[in-house]
This record gives C-alpha cells, structure tokens and sequence, in this order.
C-alpha cells in the first residue's frame, strides 16, 4: 500500500504522519513545490517511526515521480485567503493548484482513489473529478466526516458523554449551508431531542456550521488541521481494509436527493471500490429544502470555474 500526500503545510504534513503513525501504508510519499520542505518534513517523521513502532516509510519530494504507482493520492494543497483577495480569487488559485495536483499524480497512478481535502472543498473535489476523468467512486471529498465529528464533538461537551456514544452525520456542502441533521443523531441510541431543549440543539447546529471559522479565529494566522487530517484518514483507512463505513463524504450525484451535476456531502458507504454506494435517507421537506439550498451554492460556485473554459 503506498499513499501520496499532496501539500506539506499543517494539513498534509499531520495528514502523513497519521498514515505513518497508524501503519495504514508501507509507503508514504509527501509532495510540495517548497524545496526542502517535504524532504525535511519527511525525514524527521520516518525518524518517529522507530518509536511509534512502525515500519512504514516516509519520502518527500518536490516532484510526482515517487509518487508513481500510489494507491491513494490526498491532496491537501491549496492557498489561504490572503488581505486584498476576493473569494473569486481564491477560487480560481486553489482550482488551478488542484487541477495541477490531480493531472500530474494521475499521470503517474492511474488506478489511485483520490481523496480531495484542499478549499471550497466540495468544488475542489468537482475540479479533481473533471481534471483526472474518473468515475465518482474514486474521487471523494472529505468535509462530511470533518463536519460531524465537530457536531459529534460539541454534542459530547454539552452532555458530558462520552463522543463514542455520540452519533450523527452532516449534509451538504462544506461551509455554512451544511445541513446537520438533529432528527438523526443520537446518544448510545437516544435522541438528541430527549436529551436537550431545543435552543440548545439549534445553538449546536450553528456552531457546527461556523466550526471552521472558531478555529481560524482562535489561530489568527491559520485554520484547523489536526481534525482536517484525522478526517481524510478515516476515509483512507475505511478504503484500505475494505471497512465499508457509512460516512459522510463529498460525492458527485447522479440522481440522488433529486440532485445532478454537483459534489456535496451525503451518507456513502465507503470501501475497497471506494463508493460502493449512496446511502439516501428520507428527508423532511425542510431538510430537502436545505439541502438542495447548500447544492445550489456549490453549482453556483462552480459556474465560476475558468480552469475547463
């Protein structure tokens, strides 16, 4: 098993030693244009293993041809906003960046499933499906996981229960037109609702949905990557040994929640085909109605791409 890992910054670096530290690969390839940076990122992790007990091997590289051959490819890269840049600018630089990332590991690993972490991450997922030409079973996005173990996180700290018995999954895209649903979660099999008042549940709805934004205030100069990374391994993990999880993952629809033409997170269970399947649940009119609003800023944000143009 040999697992790429596109972009060294926090995300991908903490991506790669998780794989490392887990031994869910006998190879891990860390890539980054920044000379040196995966080279020493890499060396210093591979130096952890005899520690940790694992044999696998990290290497960076500032190039794809070690990458050759890899299993599954994650690609983290991308820029952060910047003073003076419109989101439209951001969009059109991590679409390129992503669009790059996707060709250039394909080229040297065909047959990898790709797992899409980079921003707006349902599009960059569209951008990585459309760049590789793979079937949607093999390009996934990773925010549903990473918005439920938010919501699952902060269901725990208001309950005072363990987050093992807390179970949940979140909708739609990643930002703020996620969908929690409160009607599906449950603690060790109780609903929430029999467990709290209702203000308290919307109060944790909105604090999912401004999850990202909590971290990124609280860092002042960068946004969340330890739950990013432990996210996007889940899903590697569950592809790896064929676990077939039900999570919640970025995917292209075909039909599902009367949706076409568009990546956004949905329940998929998830293993050696990558998605075996799109797990539909039935929705309320006004859980449909938000999810088909969260499906509509993502195409919305999609029809701005000029990297296909």
């Amino acid at each position: 098993m040999k697992i790429t890992v596109i972009g060294a910054g926090n995300v991908g670096a903490t991506t790669a030693q998780r794989i490392a530290d887990k031994e869910l690969a006998h190879e891990v390839v860390l890539v980054d244009i920044a000379e040196g940076i995966p080279q020493g990122k890499g060396l210093d992790m591979f130096e952890t293993m005899p520690v940790e007990g694992s044999d696998t091997r990290i290497v960076g590289s500032n190039s794809y041809d070690e990458t050759a051959g890899s299993n599954i490819v994650i690609i983290t890269a991308g820029l952060a906003r910047k003073p003076g840049m419109s989101r439209d600018d951001l969009l059109a630089k991590n679409a390129a960046i992503v669009k790059s990332c996707a060709e250039q590991s394909f080229a040297k690993s065909p047959n990898a499933f790709f797992i899409i972490v980079s921003n707006p991450l349902d599009v960059m997922t569209y951008v990585a499906l459309k760049a590789t030409g793979l079937p949607r079973e093999r390009v996934l996005g990773m925010a549903g996981v990473l918005d439920t173990a938010r919501y699952r996180t902060f269901i725990a700290m208001e309950l005072n229960v363990s987050v093992e018995d807390v179970t949940a999954f979140v909708l739609g895209g990643h930002g703020d037109s996620m969908v929690p649903l409160p009607r599906y979660t449950s603690v060790a099999g109780i609903p929430i609702s029999e467990l709290m008042p209702q203000d308290r549940i919307d109060a944790i709805v909105d604090r999912t949905r401004k999850g990202g934004i909590e971290i990124v205030n609280h860092l002042k100069t960068g946004s969340a990557y330890y739950a990013p990374s432990a996210s996007a391994v889940e899903m590697a993990k569950s592809i790896i040994r064929d676990k077939r999880r039900i999570l919640p993952c970025a995917v292209a629809l075909q039909g599902e929640y009367g949706l076409n033409d568009v990546v956004v997170g949905v329940p998929i269970k998830i293993g050696k085909n990558g998605m075996e399947e799109v797990v539909e649940i039935k929705l309320s009119d006004e859980e449909a109605a938000s999810l088909q609003s969260s499906a509509d800023a993502v195409k919305s944000t999609i029809a701005k791409l000029s990297v296909f143009d």
